[in-house]
């Protein structure tokens, strides 16, 4: 699979349809880019872009969009809630695929020099791509907005990173970086700008100043008030999901607003979101009200009910999740086949997908009987005594058969690395001692995706046997034959795991790994007999 960076620029235009196309046009006609997402604010006047691609690619489409910016938006005329500073507001890269935060930072880098120098505008680093610690933070960049520019040019504690310190009034400076994945929140409010920014201030992680922290951290928020939908918002930058989630924003500016006697209602994401922050907040809700739900789209309905994020517009997942939005790129993964293709391609000519492949599809077979065994079992009035059995037996499958579907991919993978190495270069010392470093490293990750498929599959016995003491009885043959394809599973994993041992020369490793593997294999022929012969042992 491909690298994939996303990009997300701001531009200072949210009321003007003919600008607004003209900039999404400048982005999908850049090769290799993808439009995912085009969010306008009219009170705000800012218009959010999220698209995705190599980052050669989207390097080019942010400039592309940033030249028909520069003939297109006059700052000097513009006026909306929103903080901003340039007609390119602010324009991050934040790796999605195969991309680290270094590749992303030269991207900014990258970005800002160019756009400096054929447009002969400052430009800022921010985020991960900073210089300086006192330029990490957006808001500390943009302190004065475009308004303050002319006198902060002058400042040479305030000269860009890239360009001349000149102020350009048509176009004001643009922030460039690299960052995490940005949550963009807003909670509705029938109330005043004045008390939502009252609010913002105290869940923000920057509070009232020094000495006054407010409560979230990595949360950024103001208040203001929408024209269009005559209500405030506490406007929120969740710059870090997995420290603060999106429910623990919305939950606490409930709190406040109960406080004040100020209605709630519902709330608002801008642009795209991760899918793991709507499932974190589904976890959340499914353990505060004791509920069971095991299916992601019913999470993600959960979560749109709970938050209320259709209240000003329709909310649709599969245009607003990121990873449904680039599914389309995992065309040619093995797991997206149909089941006579993955046949069709494993009898094929090639050494992949092989053993390793064949073993996790036969394992993710496995725990998905387990889990439906489960599903026939719970909710049935004959069995009602078991409901709160169930309900702890049956995710640790449901959620184990995404895990073996992504082994199915990641062993091909892993040989595809050791047989790319078997190709590199060895006419020098040092290209062979190069090729020899790749070889090795190439096996270690061949080993590890098997040994990590039995790993896994060691963690369902235990329930597995609950489950077959207390299973619905007119599914035991499926529970049996589950019990089969684990144990299979683990088999592949083992005979893997040892051819691919045998060319490694860290002996310690080979020592370690042979054992450890030896050990999940005696575990699952224990484990599968007590399975499929418990019945037979208490057949009456």
């Amino acid at each position: 699979m491909s690298k994939l960076v996303e990009c997300v620029p701001n531009f200072s235009e949210g009321k003007n349809k003919e600008i607004i196309d003209a900039l999404a046009a400048a982005i999908s006609q850049t090769e290799g880019c993808r439009l995912l997402d085009v969010d306008p604010g009219a009170s705000t006047n800012r218009t959010v872009y999220t698209f995705v691609g190599t980052p050669e690619a989207v390097v080019d489409g942010a400039l592309n969009a940033a030249r028909v910016a520069f003939k297109m938006i006059d700052m000097s005329k513009h006026k909306g809630e929103h903080p901003r500073m340039g007609a390119l507001d602010v324009c991050p890269f934040i790796p999605v695929r195969n991309v680290t935060m270094a590749e992303c930072v030269s991207c900014a880098n990258i970005f800002a020099e160019r756009l400096a120098s054929e447009l002969h505008v400052p430009v800022y680093l921010y985020g991960e791509a900073a210089r300086s610690e006192n330029r990490r933070s957006l808001p500390a960049v943009r302190a004065g907005e475009y308004e303050a520019l002319p006198t902060k040019l002058q400042n040479p504690e305030w000269n860009p990173d890239f360009g001349e310190p000149v102020f350009i009034p048509s176009w004001g400076a643009t922030v460039s970086g690299a960052r995490k994945f940005l949550i963009a929140y807003n909670i509705n409010l029938l109330s005043t700008k004045e008390l939502a920014h009252r609010i913002a201030l105290n869940i923000r992680e920057g509070g009232r100043g020094k000495g006054q922290p407010g409560r979230l951290k990595k949360v950024q928020a103001i208040g203001w008030f929408l024209q269009e939908e005559n209500m405030a918002q506490v406007s929120t930058n969740l710059l870090d999901y997995e420290i603060t989630p999106l429910h623990a924003v919305y939950e606490e500016s409930c709190k406040d607003a109960k406080e004040i006697n100020l209605p709630v209602v519902g709330s608002q994401l801008v642009g795209l979101i991760p899918l793991q922050a709507l499932l974190t907040s589904a976890e959340y809700y499914i353990k505060e009200e004791k509920l069971f739900i095991l299916e992601e789209e019913h999470k993600i309905r959960l979560v749109i009910n709970r938050l209320g994020l259709d209240s000003l517009a329709p909310f649709e997942p599969r245009k607003r999740v990121i990873e449904y939005l680039v599914q389309d790129d995992l065309s040619g993964a093995l797991v997206t086949q149909t089941l006579r293709g993955f046949v069709h391609s494993v009898r094929a000519r090639s050494a992949t997908p092989g053993g390793g492949s064949v073993s996790a599809a036969v394992s993710a077979m496995g725990a998905a009987l387990s889990c439906m065994v489960g599903q026939m079992t719970y909710g049935k009035r004959q069995f009602e005594s078991l409901d709160d059995l169930m309900r702890d037996l049956i995710p640790p499958f449901h959620h184990a058969v995404d895990c073996l579907l992504g082994l199915v991919d990641a062993d091909s993978n892993a040989f595809g690395s050791y047989m790319a190495a078997l190709k590199l270069p060895k006419n020098t010392e040092e290209e062979q001692q190069k090729r020899f470093a790749a070889l090795q490293d190439g096996l270690k990750e061949a080993v590890t995706v098997p040994l990590s498929l039995a790993e896994k599959i060691s963690t369902l016995w235990k329930p597995l046997l609950e489950l077959s003491k207390h299973g619905n009885p007119a599914c035991r043959s499926d529970l049996q034959v589950a019990a089969k394809a684990l144990e299979t599973g683990v088999f592949g994993a083992y005979f893997n795991v040892l051819i691919n041992l045998r060319d490694i020369k860290d002996e310690e490793f080979k020592k370690q790994t042979q054992k450890k593997v030896s050990q999940l294999l005696d575990e699952a022929k224990n484990c599968a007999q007590s399975v499929i012969h418990f019945w037979d042992a208490n057949e009456i």
